[in-house]
């Protein structure tokens, strides 16, 4: 081998093996064949290069056995990237069959992404059921619980209350009222009770029905129950008998609220299917006079005096309002009750 062609097959050794591609001499210039096969090899580093960094858009300029492999193996490439980028998208379908145990390898792993995904899907519906029936549960039990409460509160309820009218029994009347006055007792204000009784109710039964009957007993709490003040509250102790308490009111004030309670029912009808029925009633008044509040009778005491005005209104007429009040009496030892006219007083 002479010089010369030592020289060429170094280049070209160059070409292959060296990383920077090497110069052509001016004497290497010269050759054409030479030339061509350095041009040629340069294109191919070039695109192996950019292959082996990921990059597969280099156009292959030049032909052979060389480049048609590379264009191959550039197309089988980017046929991957897009089938890897229809998976990625969900498609599972796709399958590689031009790269021997790549493609193998390729086709198991999509295969068990897909059976994965299939079983998540499966899993996470399960899941949707799963909290779909525990929100249904959770909201029954919600709903189980407030039937509850509002059962216990109607129970609670109907315990204190009078299930025709809906004001206070009378044992929870005198629990409250005896509660009431006890504070009144620790701050020196003064209170009153007074009982109602419907005048001729009766009559009024006989005359109109019980179902009337029941119907003007709600009319009459309605009524008087407008003309409360504030911190007022009444009951019904049986019947057509109903007890009313009066805070921070003395005799005056009380006997004042009462009378226009007795007024407005007076002036207020209730309607009935025959027309509507003047309804009356009559009232008596008794002041607390902070004797012994904490003890459990004096609550009764009050209803007790306030029963005795009540009648005293009864036997003068009906339709009044009656004030208890006792008076000492020098030549005897003892108490006397007696009452006030507040209707004739006020009628004056």
């Amino acid at each position: 081998m002479d010089d010369k062609a030592g020289l060429y097959l170094e280049h070209i050794r160059k070409l292959l093996r060296d990383n920077k591609i090497p110069e052509l001499g001016e004497d290497l210039e010269e050759i054409p064949l030479l030339c061509q096969i350095h041009e040629e090899l340069k294109t191919i580093r070039q695109v192996m290069l950019s292959f082996s960094a990921g990059d597969f858009s280099p156009a292959i300029t030049v032909r052979g056995i060389i480049p048609g492999c590379l264009k191959a193996l550039q197309a089988h490439l980017r046929h991957l990237i897009w089938q890897v980028q229809m998976v990625e998208k969900g498609d599972f379908t796709q399958e590689v069959r031009f790269m021997g145990e790549f493609s193998e390898a390729f086709n198991r792993m999509v295969s068990q992404l897909n059976t994965t995904l299939t079983a998540l899907r499966q899993k996470e519906e399960a899941l949707v059921i799963t909290n779909n029936m525990l929100r249904n549960e959770v909201a029954h039990h919600s709903s189980a619980m407030e039937a509850l409460q509002e059962s216990e509160a109607r129970l609670q309820f109907l315990a204190s209350h009078d299930s025709l009218t809906g004001v206070l029994n009378r044992r929870s009347f005198i629990e409250l009222a005896k509660s009431e006055l006890q504070n009144a007792a620790i701050r020196s204000i003064p209170c009153c009770l007074s009982m109602m009784d419907i005048d001729h109710f009766k009559r009024f039964n006989d005359t109109y029905g019980h179902l009337a009957g029941d119907e003007t007993l709600r009319h009459v709490v309605h009524t008087v129950s407008q003309g409360l003040r504030k911190g007022d509250f009444l009951g019904r102790y049986g019947g057509e008998e109903f007890v009313f308490f009066f805070y921070n009111a003395d005799k005056t004030t009380g006997a004042g609220v009462v009378e226009r309670l007795r007024k407005n029912l007076a002036e207020t009808p209730v309607a009935l299917e025959n027309g509507p029925v003047s309804v009356y009633a009559s009232f008596g008044i008794a002041e607390s006079f902070m004797e012994d509040p904490g003890n459990d009778d004096y609550v009764q005491k009050l209803i007790n005096d306030a029963d005795t005005a009540l009648y005293a209104a009864k036997r003068a007429g009906r339709n009044r309002v009656m004030l208890y009040h006792v008076e000492q009496a020098a030549e005897f030892a003892g108490q006397i009750p007696t009452v006030h006219d507040v209707t004739a007083e006020a009628e004056e």
